[in-house]
């Protein structure tokens, strides 16, 4: 009975699939993904965030995410808080901007709002075709910089120095070179096709710094922590003043770009595309992904996205929403693994967001380096973030740069109207400083 109910319920047979097949997929995309149970609350709690309660409110949104996605449009895709925007939240709104973390999840809370009404509407389908493709390659590249400094500083790699800005720590201490064999583990792992590579690196560093005496080990399993701490703690008064602006804009852009991004990732590897190579059921995906960063902004915790590692699912044969649903499981059995999840020191977490960053980063090979009028924007963006240390204002420097050099060039017609327009909200933003 319950597999004939699948069966109808995801049109298996239709799409060449079968129960186990997709629950295989929903296994190997969790493995690939489960990082973020650690890597997201330690992020989080650096902005003053309990870590316990972030480690449910992830494991919620991203099991909420999934099942809204699965079975509102049947895509093998999962969601969870996403890397980028975590950091953004944590190092630019509250560490950067010196905003409370309950007025970042104000913003997110509202910025998912926007997200689901766009979704409904067609302006947001003109806002992602506006977007230069240069430009979009570049802001992704920048958020993996970006993601790799942080990750270097975590791990004592990269240090203060008052003549140079910035330079190496010392390599040798326990700290830096635990986090940088980490991240040799990981990336040959991944190279080798290892699914879960992420994790596996981050226990395996664990695993050595407990034996060593360098990190307390908690446990493995025990009752979820108390969401109280951080459940519904969003502030929408702080959320409407003037500054906030520019932070709600750029959690929307970077949502709106990373969501189409990825469902088109994967459903391009999956071989989900119609006839005419667009989405079908896209719709239901937006809306899926759309509400699950208002439910994960009400369950404590930053831009809940769809992410780009479905697609090792999608390479193991997931075809349908079961694969989502079955990742979506495997995230709320994750509830009772906090104290493995508290035990993992930051150099762990670091290893595997610097990673993350170096995927992220590829994106630059896309850049049309033939064009100066498109590369150097896309690069200014891709470099501004790290040095300025704010996703915002790299964004803001690639918008501005792309609509003058553009224009200086006596190509202005080339710069979609709705660049210019964010150009020059970019302009009075850095203006007013």
């Amino acid at each position: 009975m319950g597999s004939e109910f699948l069966e109808r319920r995801f049109d298996l047979s239709g799409q060449g699939t079968s129960i186990r097949r997709e629950a295989v997929a929903g296994l190997t995309t969790f493995l690939a993904m489960a990082y973020i149970t650690v890597v997201n609350p330690a992020i989080l709690s650096e902005a003053g965030m309990d870590f316990g309660a972030v480690f449910v409110a992830t494991c919620l949104a991203a099991a909420v995410g999934s099942l809204i996605m699965g079975l509102a449009a049947n895509y093998p895709v999962a969601l969870a808080p996403g890397m980028g925007q975590n950091a953004f939240f944590t190092y630019g709104i509250v560490l950067g901007n010196g905003h409370p973390w309950q007025t970042a999840l104000g913003a997110v809370f509202v910025s998912g709002l926007i997200f689901v009404v766009l979704s409904l509407l067609p302006i947001r389908e003109w806002l992602i075709n506006s977007i230069p493709r240069n430009l979009k390659y570049g802001m992704s590249a920048g958020i993996g910089l970006f993601l790799a400094f942080i990750a270097l500083q975590n791990a004592g790699v990269a240090v203060a120095n008052p003549a140079t800005l910035v330079s190496f720590g010392h390599l040798a201490a326990f700290a830096p070179a635990a986090a940088l064999v980490g991240f040799f583990v990981i990336t040959a792992l991944a190279s080798r096709g290892q699914s879960g590579a992420i994790i596996i690196g981050i226990l395996a560093v664990s695993a050595v710094a407990w034996l060593a005496g360098q990190a307390e080990f908690h446990g493995i399993v025990a009752p979820p922590p108390s969401l109280t701490p951080v459940l519904a703690q969003f502030d929408l008064v702080g959320v409407f003043d003037l500054a906030m602006l520019s932070v709600i804009f750029t959690l929307l852009l970077v949502d709106v770009f990373d969501t189409a991004g990825t469902l088109v990732g994967v459903a391009t590897r999956g071989r989900l595309l119609d006839a005419d190579g667009k989405l079908p059921r896209l719709r239901g995906a937006l809306l899926a992904d759309s509400s699950a960063t208002v439910i994960g902004a009400v369950a404590g915790t930053s831009p809940t996205t769809s992410y780009i590692e479905s697609a090792a699912g999608v390479e193991s044969g997931g075809r349908t929403g079961l694969t989502a649903v079955v990742v979506a499981a495997l995230f709320l059995l994750c509830l009772v693994f906090a104290p493995l999840a508290q035990s993992v020191p930051p150099y762990a977490s670091a290893a595997a967001l610097l990673f993350v960053a170096v995927v992220m980063a590829r994106s630059l090979t896309d850049i049309d380096w033939k064009d100066l009028t498109e590369s150097a924007p896309a690069a200014l963006t891709a470099v501004a973030m790290p040095l300025s240390f704010s996703i915002a204002d790299g964004i803001g420097a690639g918008f501005i740069s792309y609509a003058a050099i553009k224009l200086l060039s006596g190509r202005a017609g080339e710069c979609p109207a709705a660049v210019y327009l964010v150009a020059a909200v970019f302009c009075v933003k850095f203006v007013s400083l």
